[in-house]
């Protein structure tokens, strides 16, 4: 098993990536090809008193930025680290590519280079997030803006066996986001999709208000790109508000530092459930080969578990059982164009 690292994509590239990789070396011993500037990489191996013949380095000259068009980006910087790495994978030189950077370019190079599974219409992108009840999984959280309800349905085909194969959830449910539960609510887009859901054999459970998601309303939530990446912010946003708030009133007084000593395992346990990091990236489901987002901000734990999440991807082998589940569901022509409505 091969996982190739973007090693220069992210805001604490390449320092936080390549310790990421060190410790993922350790833990789970898997082959690591770092992808990105040798001689930055080489240095930091070096003072991290890693053994710098553990790794596969790939030098590459280029860096893909945020601000980037990311269709562009991806054909024109041909020796970025992304470009370079998921090539890599499309040469099946690596069983998973992971990169904390510009999630627009990480879409469309999915898409574009590695490429969909047959029957695909389109990749989904898909965070596993907290709630009360436990981890669900979003669908798309960003990778299409607009969506058909062919490609919900799709989502959540997916999201289903990812969820039975990787999280060993036997019927996992699968929620579809709206402003009420009842079924005629929403646009004709929602409704058409609540067609869909309820006509296929997945576990569907009707329609889902953002309020309730947090409570742990499905194992799986579907809706189209816009407003999956809005529900990922707002979500990201506010538990950062919440330990922000947390931490203001503990420090405000004498008796609330005492107070949040004594709750200092319950507040730490909290936390460790709610951080983003200890659930690696978001998958980009529907590509021929493992294509994982990490969060833009990672640091060395959150690099070291998206790297323990690709391990589970390739073990459970979740490429090969969508492409048998779709197979078997149903083929359908797909005559659109291979570029994503990304969201830069």
């Amino acid at each position: 098993m091969k996982v190739i690292l973007d090693a220069m994509g992210g805001d604490n590239a390449p320092l936080e990536i390549v310790k990421g990789a060190i410790e993922a070396k350790k833990e789970y011993g898997i082959d690591i090809i770092l992808v990105g500037d040798e001689d930055q990489i080489r240095n930091i191996l070096k003072n991290e008193n890693a053994e710098p013949n553990s790794f596969e380095i790939v030098n590459t000259t280029q860096v893909i930025m945020n601000n980037e068009s990311p269709t562009n980006a991806i054909r024109n910087k041909k020796d970025s680290s992304m470009v370079v790495g998921l090539k890599m994978l499309k040469q099946d030189k690596g069983d998973a590519f992971i990169s904390a950077g510009s999630t627009g370019a990480l879409i469309a190079g999915g898409t574009l280079l590695v490429g969909r599974i047959k029957g695909i219409l389109r990749p989904g992108l898909a965070p596993i997030i907290p709630s009360k009840k436990g981890p669900f999984m979003l669908i798309d959280a960003g990778a299409n803006a607009e969506c058909k309800p062919q490609y919900v349905l799709q989502f959540a085909m997916m999201s289903e066996i990812y969820m039975k194969k990787v999280l060993k959830k036997d019927s996992p449910t699968v929620g579809l986001v709206n402003i009420g539960e009842e079924e005629e609510k929403g646009t004709q887009f929602t409704r058409d999709c609540y067609k869909l859901l309820k006509e296929s054999d997945i576990n569907f459970k009707g329609n889902v208000e953002a309020r309730d998601i947090p409570f742990g309303a499905a194992d799986i939530i579907v809706c189209d790109g816009y407003a999956g990446n809005i529900i990922l912010k707002t979500y990201e946003g506010a538990a950062e508000v919440i330990f922000s708030i947390m931490k203001e009133k503990i420090m405000s007084s004498s008796r609330a530092k005492l107070g949040g000593l004594l709750l200092k395992p319950v507040f730490k346990e909290f936390r460790k459930e709610y951080d983003y990091t200890e659930y690696g990236g978001a998958v980009l489901l529907g590509t021929k080969k493992a294509v994982i987002k990490a969060h833009g901000n990672s640091k060395a734990k959150a690099i070291k578990n998206a790297i323990r999440q690709a391990k589970l991807f390739i073990e459970s082998d979740v490429v090969n059982n969508i492409s048998n589940g779709i197979e078997k569901r149903f083929i359908l022509e797909n005559k659109e164009d291979n570029e994503p409505d990304n969201v830069d």
